[in-house]
């Protein structure tokens, strides 16, 4: 997930210099920023760190991408890594890896 979004671009210029072939980017939102940003806020909790949350950016990108080798997931962490190691604060994001058992590819075959 990218909080800092002004990031994206140059991240996704890295993968494709690592050779990651596709990804798919979600606009996506944190369960905090929403709440807070809610106009039904119901959850007292939220309202009062309203003040210190409503400047953060509420929209961040997940980024997915399913990856073929451990060693193009350690190109592309490293790829991010060189990106996200320049931002002057912290949470910029985090990355997280899931191991995948099949790809079943839909549509016409060749």
């Amino acid at each position: 997930m990218l909080n800092e979004v002004d990031y994206l671009d140059d991240i996704l210029a890295k993968f494709v210099d690592v050779g990651v072939s596709g990804a798919t980017i979600l606009h996506s939102q944190g369960m905090a920023s929403a709440i807070v940003n809610s106009e039904n806020n119901k959850i007292s909790l939220f309202s009062a760190l309203k003040s210190i949350i409503e400047n953060i950016r509420p929209y961040n990108k997940t980024i997915f991408t399913v990856l073929e080798s451990e060693e193009l997931v350690e190109k592309a962490v490293s790829a991010v890594q060189s990106v996200i190691g320049k931002a002057p604060t912290s949470g910029v994001g985090f990355m997280f890896t899931v191991p995948i058992g099949k790809i079943y590819p839909m549509g016409l075959q060749e």
